[in-house]
């Protein structure tokens, strides 16, 4: 008994850290986190320095003259072009909130079935999602453009759009968190009446809160930054990213530029990522549902 007592006595100082511990853990996870942040402050900063200081050595992170120079030469460039602003604007938004959108609500409709259904063939269809996992893009590249091809999509957004919809990542990850729902909270909800449809939105939908974010995180940069490459010809259907790039690529003239440019392809999803992060810390403490 005196044996258990000193165990839990243990236990518990252990667990209990004291003042000195916790300011020496904090202190030390702020030293890291602030070496991680240097990227981030650093391009900040680029954006903001005349070109006597991108090109000094050794480099400084801080800007010590801060100009708006390179936004109004980035505005003068892109306002010389033959294709406005605003139609790489478009363009951008249109893949990636279609493509963003489509593939949360298409995985998370093929996930439902998998996760709450037997029926034939089922495993083995999870299994081949599993399988495709292990496979990059550049090994399905080919493949990827031969049948935009054959279905007539190529200098087409679709071309785009539709090859983001079956990321096979979305579905596994649904899947996964759809099968932690308790399925007395889906049959009550039959029993009082509710559709396939309405549990699926209305249950289904809420609890796996933190994988559709989590998706939503994942695909958006990568559309947002998708520059059309081997599929998209036309100028009219550029994205914003390949229209900047264009512009970054001018030389040393335009460094400050292209550091302007790097800010602003770069806020975009860091803004969404620090909008939707805290949800989905909120959302994963208390989703682990069990019957």
């Amino acid at each position: 008994m005196t044996y258990k007592l000193w165990s839990a006595f243990r236990i518990r100082r252990r667990l209990n850290r004291s003042f000195t511990v916790s300011f020496i853990l904090f202190a030390f996870l702020g030293v890291f986190g602030c070496f991680s942040a240097i990227p981030l402050i650093y391009a900040v900063n680029n954006a903001f320095k005349p070109l006597d200081e991108l090109f000094i050595f050794p480099p400084r992170i801080f800007v010590r003259n801060p100009t708006l120079d390179n936004f109004y030469d980035l505005v003068a460039l892109m306002g010389n072009s033959w294709v406005p602003l605003s139609r790489y604007i478009a363009n951008t938004l249109l893949i990636t909130i279609i493509g963003t959108a489509g593939h949360i609500l298409l995985a998370s409709m093929a996930a439902y079935p998998l996760a709450k259904y037997r029926f034939p063939g089922s495993r083995t269809l999870f299994s081949i999602v599993v399988l495709s996992l292990m496979f990059s893009g550049h090994v399905t590249a080919i493949p990827n453009y031969m049948v935009m091809s054959w279905l007539g999509w190529i200098n087409t957004h679709a071309s785009i759009i539709v090859p983001s919809l079956a990321f096979s990542l979305g579905l596994f990850l649904m899947k996964q968190f759809m099968e932690q729902i308790p399925d007395a909270l889906l049959e009550a909800a039959k029993i009082d009446g509710a559709s396939e449809y309405r549990i699926y939105w209305s249950i289904v939908m809420p609890n796996v809160k933190p994988a559709w974010l989590t998706l939503m995180i994942l695909q958006f940069p990568m559309l947002w930054g998708s520059d059309g490459g081997s599929f998209i010809y036309s100028e009219n259907l550029k994205t914003l990213h390949y229209a900047l790039g264009q512009i970054s690529l001018g030389g040393i003239a335009r460094a400050g530029v292209g550091a302007a440019v790097a800010l602003i392809l770069m806020i975009v999803p860091i803004t969404l990522f620090v909008i939707s992060q805290s949800n989905v810390i909120q959302t994963m403490a208390s989703s682990g549902m069990k019957d």
